[in-house]
Formats: structure tokens, C-alpha cells, sequence
């Protein structure tokens, strides 16, 4: 299946949980997993925690072939930019993701 996934949020367990979901997703059922930061979810990698590894997550799921991608507009308003782990996107790619994809989740 090609799992669609978009993380909207900066609550770190919520963000650290959408990760965990996909990891596993490709772990057990060798899915295809993209993953779109829009909003406060491009403050990812700035939520890591004791208890909410969140990057080691991200690094994990893109280790595993999975795809995370970045509002650059949302990045730009929160004056960021994309990493290695999740490059700059646009609209166009969050589209495609949507109309590519199985499911999609929102978190």
C-alpha cells in the first residue's frame, strides 16, 4: 500500500507517534510511506525530547525508504529551512502525494 502521511501538528507525542506508525508500516507490511510537513508540523526536528526522539524517528523512516518532504512556505514563515532528512516541497508535491496515495493520514 502507498501510505500518505501529514503531520500538521508540533505536539511532540503526536509527531513522534505519526513516525512510529510509519516506521512500522514499512517494518511489517513493507508499505510505500510519504510524510508532509505543513503548518507547525515543519517544527519537527526541533521537538525531540527524552522521551520523544522524534529525528531519530524521521532518520529511521527515510533510512527505510520512506519519503518526508516540508511546506517551504510554512518553513519560511517560522524563518527555517529543509534538512537532508526533510527537503523543502510544495503544494504541487502534497497534492500529488494526496492524489498518489492508498490512504492518507492527517496528524
Amino acid at each position: 500500500m502507498k501510505l500518505g502521511i501529514c503531520i500538521y501538528s508540533n505536539d511532540p507525542e503526536t509527531v513522534w507517534n505519526a513516525f512510529r506508525f510509519g516506521n512500522y508500516s514499512i517494518k511489517h507490511f513493507q508499505d510505500e510511506v510519504l510524510v508532509f510537513l505543513l503548518g507547525k508540523g515543519v517544527e519537527a526536528e526541533m521537538l525531540d525530547s527524552e522521551n520523544f526522539k522524534i529525528t531519530e524517528q524521521m532518520k529511521t523512516l527515510v533510512n527505510a525508504g520512506g519519503v518526508i518532504k516540508a511546506c517551504g512556505t510554512c518553513l519560511k514563515l517560522r524563518q527555517s529551512e529543509g534538512s537532508d532528512v526533510c527537503p523543502v516541497s510544495t503544494m504541487k508535491d502534497l497534492h500529488q502525494l494526496v492524489a498518489e496515495c492508498d490512504k492518507v493520514l492527517t496528524f
